[in-house]
Formats: structure tokens, sequence, C-alpha cells
């Protein structure tokens, strides 16, 4: 599998109950791609509260221990709005392909948020596989997040 990011470093994954199913088959799916993977949980269908598994994810990649992060739950807002708590995390909420592009060619998206309820396993397994071979377009896009921090 080709990606833009570094490989010597573990991908970044977590979500809360209603990612839980996605998580489990995206974890079998990278694995199997050879890729390593530091999975933050959750570990069940039990309902749990989001941010104990997107801070988690967003620290890893912002301290450069992880080569991305992927989170998951129902809408993936509140696992997108939990991680750009973190000053260098970019983290894009993705319910198509194009987006899933757009996000790292324009955003330079460092996690990628994916709505478990609202997209089917394959449609996540794609944008993944798009967001990790889509490199940053720099440029304007650059000046622009550039201005992102507060």
């Amino acid at each position: 599998m080709q990606t833009t990011f570094n490989t010597l470093l573990p991908i970044a994954i977590g979500g809360d109950h209603a990612g839980f199913e996605y998580k489990k088959q995206i974890i079998d799916w990278l694995e199997h791609s050879s890729l390593s993977i530091k999975d933050f949980g959750t570990n069940s269908l039990a309902s749990v509260d989001y941010p104990d598994f997107a801070h988690p994810v967003a620290s890893m990649v912002e301290q450069g221990e992880a080569a991305f992060g992927i989170l998951l739950c129902g809408s993936a807002n509140g696992v997108a709005m939990t991680a750009n708590k973190h000053q260098t995390i970019r983290a894009g909420l993705c319910w198509n392909s194009e987006v899933a592009k757009l996000v790292r060619l324009h955003n330079n998206a460092n996690i990628i948020c994916i709505p478990a309820r609202f997209v089917t396993l394959e449609l996540a397994i794609d944008m993944i596989n798009i967001f990790m071979q889509t490199n940053f377009e720099g440029g304007r896009h650059q000046t622009r997040i550039d201005k992102i921090s507060c």
C-alpha cells in the first residue's frame, strides 16, 4: 500500500461505541497491509465518552509518535471537535472520497474522522486509503494553515 505518511510510525486509531465495529475491521485491513497500529479503544459496544479516545489519538499524532490518526464515532463531529482542540492537529471530518482527498490536499489533515453511522465500511476504508495516498499541495494552502493556530 502506498502512503504519503511515515510508515515507520504506527497509525493511531480510536473511537467510541458507534465506531467500534468499523474500527476492528479497519485495523484488520491496515494490519493486512503490514502497517503498525496503536489502538486506543474502545473495545466493546458499551456506551463510552468519545473524548476519552480522541484525546490519546490526537496526543500521539501531536507528539510525532504516530504517522497520522483515525477517529470514528457516530457522526464524527465529536471526535473531530475534540481532536482539533490540540494545537497542531488538523482533524478532518470525511463523508465521501473527495472530502478525504481534499482534507489532505488543501488542509494537510493529520487525523481523518469517520462518521460510522453515515458511511459504509467500504467507503470508510476507501477514504482512509485516499487520505494516506494524498500529498499536501502546499503553496497558498500552507499560508492558510499557518493562520489556523490561536
